[in-house]
């Protein structure tokens, strides 16, 4: 058995793949790519169950040959990945990809983009990305649309651009701002480029986009924020706090009562996207300072909680770094997997853990206390304390929402 993937882009079939199909005794893929490309004395079967299609893949006999059509290149999310998870081995014939055809038409350089799919998972990973990253391709799929990805985006600083139909008959590049994309309805096939600066030229780099490179350490000196005399989560408990969040690429942290925004700055280096939430106007320029120096993108939200979170996208995790009572129990009930709560106050940590408890948490809490090296005169050295601070963290149970 000879299995042969071509894929299509719009213009002239790779080189070998009308012999393939010549000799094919199935042919396999997507109706318009059958209409388009399938002989008319082999036997076809269109994409729609993909058991299916694989099962009559697998059961060719030795002596038979079949072909699979495939959009660009099959190897880039691609059918590719699925045809060796069957066991079915498989000579590629590349086309463009849907991304190459993008970048192209956009005229920018892309080894610094990330690549995300929304095809048959849930699309709030990829929005995440985009509103963590720079630069962002993102692989739609029906209901998974640019629509939903400009709702999602709505509130960040980011400009779309929608190819539709690439190297189709009514191919259509279209820029636009995250808002209008979310009222248009929008031709099938279509992919999306979502960036932070559409003029700006990416820097030169020797890896080629993904997942962040993991920053040169973490629960940075405080010396490295702009903060208020001393007011900022220190490095010792930001350290543990970051490690109860779990950021990373596809997730979202909320940091309310964000202050200078040290716990925002440190999850967003860790890839997450992230909203940092505060009243105080001086507290919020220093807030900008601090995600512009460390050259992240920190959503921020200038206002009081609990209302300034009505209006906000669910996150993955929240921490709470200020606030009182009311907006500790509003965190605990906007369906996060994790809450983490900075308590100075030992009289607020029973409401602190009922609250959690009550929402559906898993519950624990450790009481942080630092003392770091001072110099004395004549190069001698102290203790130094700090002040001492309680940490309340839940994870949500299994099956609570």
């Amino acid at each position: 058995m000879t299995v042969t993937v071509i894929g299509i882009d719009g213009g002239p079939l790779p080189d070998g793949a009308e012999e393939a199909l010549r000799s094919a005794k199935l042919v396999v893929g997507a109706r318009r790519h059958l209409r388009a490309h399938a002989p008319a004395d082999a036997r076809t079967l269109e994409l729609g169950s993909l058991d299916s299609a694989l099962g009559a893949l697998s059961s060719l006999t030795a002596e038979e040959n079949g072909v699979v059509l495939a959009s660009g290149d099959p190897g880039f999310f691609g059918m590719l990945r699925v045809l060796r998870e069957k066991g079915i081995r498989c000579s590629v014939l590349a086309a463009t990809s849907s991304v190459q055809r993008l970048m192209a038409r956009v005229g920018r350089p892309w080894d610094d983009v990330s690549v995300v799919s929304a095809h048959g998972r849930d699309l709030t990973p990829a929005i995440n990305v985009c509103r963590a990253r720079s630069a962002v391709v993102v692989l739609t799929a029906p209901g998974a649309g640019p629509a939903q990805l400009g709702s999602g985006l709505t509130g960040w600083r980011r400009t779309m651009i929608v190819g539709e139909d690439l190297g189709g008959a009514n191919e259509t590049v279209t820029t636009l701002a995250p808002a209008e994309a979310a009222e248009r309805t929008w031709r099938e096939p279509n992919i999306v480029l979502c960036l932070s600066d559409p003029d700006g030229v990416p820097a030169r780099g020797w890896r080629a986009g993904g997942e962040p490179v993991p920053p040169a350490g973490w629960a940075l000196h405080e010396d490295e924020f702009a903060h208020r005399n001393g007011m900022i989560t220190k490095a010792e408990v930001r350290a543990v706090a970051v490690s109860k969040l779990a950021p990373r690429p596809g997730t979202l942290v909320w940091d309310v009562g964000a202050g200078s925004g040290s716990i925002a700055v440190e999850c967003a280096r860790l890839g997450a996207a992230t909203i940092a939430v505060e009243s105080d106007e001086a507290q919020v320029v220093r807030l900008v300072t601090n995600a512009a120096g460390h050259g992240v993108d920190v959503r921020v939200e200038e206002g009081a909680a609990p209302k300034a979170l009505r209006e906000l996208p669910k996150p993955d995790s929240v921490f709470v770094g200020g606030g009182g009572s009311e907006v500790v129990t509003a965190c605990a009930h906007v369906g996060a997997s994790r809450v983490v709560v900075a308590l100075a106050a030992l009289d607020r940590v029973t409401s602190t853990r009922a609250a959690l408890s009550s929402a559906g948490y898993e519950v624990e809490g450790v009481q942080l206390s630092a003392n770091r090296l001072a110099e004395l005169p004549g190069g001698l050295s102290r203790l130094e304390a700090a002040n001492p601070v309680m940490l309340i963290s839940g994870v949500r149970k299994e099956g609570k929402s």
